[in-house]
């Protein structure tokens, strides 16, 4: 029979005093606490940072060839198949970017025209369908965002003109509007438009010619050796870039919650410890007759020790274990009827996203028991300074 966890269940679960018993409940409901917000804190961040980035890659892909100069590429379908050959790649398509005008009666824009070929590519379709494409000639449908309909006032169905400038000689093209998405990313939604590729060849007179290919891993943690690996299958002049390194400023925005993330975990597991340590002074202070009493039986100051510790541990175990109920259930609460709402233009999204990763749950429970195992040894090293004669004279 192990005595120290004994005694330990006995003087947990036997009544206590008022003020202990607040004290214990305190100590248990800052551990709950601090676990859920660590919980929640995580969900939060790696949903935000799973769903702004999955939109920014939607727009460009994980990497991008181009040419060195920023000039037109031509169309090669050798390399295209060995790109398409490199394992951690799932899926390679060519895209052009055109600087256009668009009009819709008196309203006029100007636009970046990404012409694709995939158009299954085009992300966060609202409203309306994809473009259709033909075998006879260019598909003369576009998509616009949300945004762009909404300030040129245009509805699906209608017709707009395309106007592009080559050769001193202004180009028109009609098309009609099929389809309306909606990133959140103001930047972008205002300044792009997808149409196909090889109307915007046939307007600039290159049937070949592209932007460069746009790229989608299968591993984002394999992104470097993927790079490699491109470049060195690559016409002279050509270089593959992550969009990472293209567009720093969204990215690192994105990279700087994890700073956030890390001082709410710092702020939440001293709170806990403190006040756990605040709490097994308390019980110490309480128990120096029982103390007193086991010293003079000949238990050892490891013995009683581990007394302490078990019943601390119960606290420590209470509290993590509904802080893990209160943290994933709030969590899931929200995943499932999304009722944190927040404002687009400043988050990109419009609603609190939530992503729960299993490892990580596991890693907050075994951390934040260690971490208050390690609290509790600090207030037990007190024990061995306690006399025995003395103890049991305590009032």
């Amino acid at each position: 029979m192990n005595t120290a966890f004994e005694i330990a269940k006995r003087i947990s679960f036997y009544k206590q005093k008022n003020y202990t018993r607040f004290i214990v409940r305190l100590s248990i409901a800052a551990t709950a606490i601090s676990v859920a917000a660590i919980l929640l804190t995580f969900s939060i961040v790696n949903g935000f940072q799973s769903t702004i980035s999955s939109k920014l890659y939607a727009f460009w892909g994980h990497i991008q060839i181009s040419a060195v100069n920023g000039a037109n590429l031509n169309d090669d379908t050798q390399v295209t198949k060995k790109i398409k050959s490199i394992p951690n790649i799932q899926s390679a398509s060519a895209f052009l970017n055109q600087t256009i005008v668009l009009a819709k009666d008196l309203e006029i824009e100007g636009l970046n025209a990404k012409g694709i070929a995939d158009f299954s590519s085009i992300p966060n379709l609202i409203k309306g369908r994809l473009i259709q494409s033909s075998s006879q000639s260019p598909s003369k449908e576009i998509v616009l965002s949300k945004n762009i309909a909404t300030k040129l006032k245009i509805v699906i169905g209608d017709q707009v003109s395309l106007y592009f400038f080559q050769n001193n000689q202004v180009q028109e093209r009609k098309l009609t509007v099929v389809g309306l998405f909606h990133s959140g990313i103001e930047e972008y939604d205002l300044k792009n438009v997808f149409v196909d590729i090889h109307l915007l060849q046939q307007m600039i007179q290159a049937p070949t010619a592209i932007s460069g290919y746009q790229i989608i891993l299968k591993d984002l943690n394999k992104i470097a050796e993927t790079q490699n690996q491109i470049q060195s299958i690559l016409p002279n002049n050509w270089v593959n870039s992550a969009s990472a390194d293209l567009y720093p400023q969204l990215f690192d925005w994105i990279q700087v919650q994890n700073i956030n993330r890390n001082i709410t975990i710092v702020i939440m597991l001293l709170i806990a410890v403190v006040n756990l340590i605040t709490c097994l002074l308390i019980l110490l202070l309480e128990r120096i007759p029982m103390i007193g009493s086991l010293n003079a039986m000949g238990a050892t100051h490891a013995m009683i020790q581990k007394v302490f510790l078990y019943q601390a541990s119960f606290i420590a175990c209470i509290g993590i274990g509904l802080g893990l109920l209160i943290g994933l259930g709030l969590s899931l609460l929200q995943f499932k009827f999304q009722w944190i709402q927040l404002d687009e233009s400043a988050y990109l999204i419009n609603t609190l996203p939530i992503q729960i990763q299993p490892l990580q749950v596991i890693g907050v429970v075994i951390g934040t028991a260690l971490v208050c195992y390690l609290s509790f040894l600090l207030p037990t090293i007190w024990i061995k300074k306690i006399s025995p004669a003395r103890a049991i004279r305590f009032d």
